[in-house]
């Protein structure tokens, strides 16, 4: 296919969101409109699987290949990382000539090559974390540089990815939208709350003593504000006369993050059995699909990428790793003769899709589910996995767990041992964010919540207390020091270090920045993750970094007070 020829792409990936969540699959407590329109003109998938939870699906989805063979065994402290020599979708349409840009959050890698810029993606805005404390103008990235966002983050992304297609709307693009809602902490803006704070709800979870009501409703208003952005970023292919040649998907990165309405299946986030892996899936490409395509075969996240490349006509004959997904376009293109039965190989009509996370696993045949406790369901007759058929297809039973374990073991051997440090100073980026997500506190400072993603260190009270990095410098270099803090007035003043080897920088937090924690107030039901402040950047000065592996250190020489500050994160800046 000639490049002029070649249709644009966006890719919408919501963060916890799960099958029931939109009114497309019958949930009659909210409206989606715009997700279910791009079903009304195109495909829609009956049986789509993604993975238990964020990382791992964002993996599969950018190589076409199962997480573990990518190095993603987390969803933080450098297990979420996708491995340097998978080759992204990114990758494959950059290198086809498409402009690439995602928005959002990232969560495969922060630091570079990690980062979307290294993993073929021209343009990033957004955050590389698993979560996000704030959702109102909180601080995000562009392109590795800290910077404020603009308004309620979502909304934010969706006006990035406006921006973006009418700037490239002349040469094909490509642009990943991983949208970071209704994944908590619970903040909407009012207009959306509003409709549901008080709404009578008419579906419920199987399970409906277990529902939290705050949280439920939250999470069905976030989801209809996805759905409005969903149909802005509908509206400007509209208006640049895109629509018809744009392939535009939606789908969902694992089962819902709570007890609500999702069909009656069991499982959720977390959860490899039905309701925790499956996904909406809907794809709309007028040009290449007839409207209310409905797609039978099993699809998974790992089959984007191969399916992609072949609507876009990129062949994938040189791709270095070998695929897990297949191709889907079979399934979806638009036939010569619409009266005719599509025909579709036994390859893809009778595929077998593998879940897991950790030491979790299940596996889907189009007929069964056999979990990870050796029972199976017969998923056609009984999809909400209440009885146990092992004992009457013991042949089915016996075959899939033989399945299922060899899978296992491949997984586990290609997945190995982590011993990657973290890489900052690259030649390849301005920029090296160094947070205290991924740093190792010492002596008695604390970490502000057990989920480190976007925690804090605070309770440095002795010359004793320590953060430490394991780091490569990629590349020797001379680097600005940006530190982002908070400090009360009676504690500024203290003396920092940070020091890698023999190369050292003394720094005075010669400034307050007291800051209250940050969220509660705009939070609708309270958050199990770490609140944030209202984080300032000081200029530590300037280091010198020789390439190399060891720690990266940072210790105070001086207490000016009760505590040395409160720490988020370092932002180094190659000057030379």
């Amino acid at each position: 296919m000639s490049l002029q020829a070649a249709p644009n792409v966006v890719v919408i990936l919501t963060d916890d969101q799960g099958w029931g969540d939109l009114s497309l699959t019958g949930n009659k407590n909210l409206s989606t409109p715009n997700i279910d329109s791009l079903a009304a003109d195109g495909a829609s998938f009956e049986h789509f699987y993604v993975c238990p939870v964020c990382s791992p699906t964002r993996a599969e989805f950018l190589t076409g290949r199962y997480h573990q063979r990518g190095g993603v065994y987390s969803t933080s402290a450098g297990g979420e990382r996708l491995d340097l020599d998978e080759v992204t979708i990114g990758d494959v349409f950059k290198k086809a000539g498409y402009k690439t840009a995602a928005f959002g959050k990232w969560h495969n890698g922060m630091q570079y090559p990690y980062h979307p810029n290294g993993r073929g993606f021209d343009e990033f805005y957004g955050f590389c974390s698993g979560h996000w404390g704030d959702y109102f103008s909180p601080m995000l990235e562009h392109n590795g540089n800290i910077v404020e966002g603009e308004g309620f983050v979502v909304d934010d992304f969706t006006s990035r990815a406006m921006n973006f297609i009418e700037a490239n709307q002349d040469k094909p693009f490509f642009v990943y939208l991983p949208y970071n809602t209704p994944h908590s902490p619970m903040q909407v803006p009012d207009e959306f709350w509003d409709r549901f704070k008080d709404k009578d709800l008419v579906m419920h979870h199987r399970e409906p003593e277990k529902e939290k009501d705050l949280h439920l409703r939250c999470a069905l208003a976030m989801c209809e504000n996805i759905d409005w952005n969903v149909g802005r970023i509908l509206g400007k292919l509209d208006e640049l006369k895109l629509r018809d040649d744009t392939i535009v998907i939606y789908f969902c990165d694992n089962g819902p993050n709570g007890t609500r309405w999702n069909g009656g299946m069991k499982g959720k986030k977390g959860s490899t059995d039905e309701g925790g892996v499956r996904s909406p899936m809907v794809i709309r490409w007028p040009n290449g699909i007839e409207p209310q395509t409905k797609v039978e075969v099993l699809g998974a996240a790992t089959d984007l990428l191969p399916t992609l490349a072949a609507m876009a006509g990129i062949s994938l004959g040189d791709h270095p790793k070998p695929l897990d997904g297949v191709n889907l376009f079979p399934a979806l293109q638009k036939r010569a003769d619409p009266e005719k039965e599509r025909v579709l190989p036994d390859s893809l009509m009778q595929r077998t899709v593998f879940s897991a996370w950790k030491t979790k696993a299940s596996v889907r045949t189009p007929e069964f589910r056999l979990d990870g406790g050796g029972q199976l369901f017969h998923m056609r007759t009984d999809p909400g996995q209440y009885e146990n058929v092992a004992n009457k297809f013991p042949e089915e039973q016996a075959r899939l767990a033989e399945q299922l374990e060899s899978w296992r073991e491949a997984m586990v051997e290609e997945l190995g041992t982590d011993t990657r440090p973290f890489v900052i100073a690259h030649p390849g980026h301005e920029f090296t964010q160094v947070p205290a997500r991924d740093g190792i506190a010492h002596g008695g400072i604390k970490r502000s919540n057990k989920f480190p993603n976007d925690s804090f260190f605070g309770n440095w009270t002795s010359l004793d207390d320590k953060i430490i990095w394991n780091v490569e410098v990629a590349e020797s270099g001379v680097f600005e020091v940006s530190l982002y803090y908070s400090c009360a007035e009676k504690d500024a003043g203290s003396e920092i270090e940070l020091s890698f080897g023999e190369d050292k920088l003394v720094g005075t937090i010669a400034k307050a920045n007291p800051s209250p924690l940050v969220g509660a107030d705009e939070d609708r039901s309270r958050r199990i993750e770490s609140y944030t402040q209202n984080w300032k950047p000081m200029s530590l000065g300037r280091i010198k970094l020789e390439k190399g592996t060891g720690e990266l250190t940072l210790k105070a020489l001086k207490i000016a007070g009760e505590e040395v500050m409160d720490f988020r994160l370092l932002l180094l800046k190659r000057v030379e």
